[in-house]
């Protein structure tokens, strides 16, 4: 595990929108899994400049994205098609036919629509980048605490805190979806490599749990402690609860000077 502490968001976003463009440049047909929610903004901001000003190509890129809210349609403004075409792929020339993302509302069979999730990423070759956010109750997609370890992309109930959470991106009075479609734990931890962010004071004690903590159910993103290729990338408001910061700072300066020439 690799841990990348940054002063602020937009250092951030940027290191992370360096990591992603990279792995794109190194292997144009990669597998990205990708992830929303407010602590990508700034990476897909980055990543989207990439695009414009320097040419970082996504034509042969697949994607797979980590969940979407059971109910809602792809033209819902809070649903995340909507928040992946806003922010992303309208602005870059990714191929249409590459980019999956779970539906909300699904006709017929939820359990079988889930293994054709899983079919079509095992058909792409499994997911060679995964980027994941973490919720302030550990969760990683909407695997939600007591999530197995080896599930894989199904329906799941929310708690009633990421419920909360999520109300402040739904207008006042709109109904808050309870359930999900969600890649499993299993599933993600499948990636080949995976990428982490997290930012601010409120998510320190659960990035604290998640790397440092026992690997335990009650915090999901402790599972990454199992897998053999993880970065977080944090910024110091989030790291703030870390007992061996100064050790991952000592990590990030040899690893610079080991590999001084690393891409923009």
């Amino acid at each position: 595990m690799l841990v990348l502490l940054t002063p602020g968001y937009e250092e951030l976003s940027r290191e992370a929108a360096r990591i992603v463009a990279n792995a794109v440049r190194g292997n144009p047909a990669v597998t990205l899994g990708l992830a929303t929610g407010s602590t990508t903004l700034g990476m897909y901001k980055e990543l989207v400049r990439l695009h414009k000003e320097h040419g970082l190509d996504f034509s042969r890129t697949t994607t797979f994205n980590l969940d979407e809210y059971l109910g809602l349609s792809a033209e819902h403004p809070q649903s995340f098609h909507h928040f992946m075409h806003e922010h992303f792929f309208d602005h870059v020339n990714a191929d249409a036919s590459r980019i999956h993302i779970p539906e909300g509302k699904i006709a017929g069979d939820y359990e079988q629509y889930c293994l054709g999730y899983e079919r079509a990423i095992r058909e792409a070759g499994g997911i060679d980048l995964q980027i994941l956010g973490i919720g302030r109750n550990g969760h990683v997609g909407f695997n939600e605490p007591t999530s197995s370890f080896g599930s894989r992309t199904r329906l799941k109930v929310l708690t009633s805190e990421t419920i909360e959470d999520n109300r402040k991106s739904f207008a006042s009075g709109e109904e808050v979806p309870e359930c999900a479609i969600t890649m499993g734990v299993g599933t993600i931890l499948e990636a080949r490599k995976i990428l982490l962010l997290a930012t601010g004071a409120a998510k320190a004690e659960t990035v604290a749990q998640a790397i440092e903590g026992p690997i335990t159910a009650s915090v999901t993103a402790s599972c990454l402690q199992l897998h053999p290729d993880v970065t977080f990338v944090i910024d110091e408001a989030a790291a703030a609860r870390l007992t061996q910061r100064e050790y991952y700072r000592r990590v990030m300066e040899m690893t610079a000077r080991l590999t001084p020439h690393r891409m923009a």
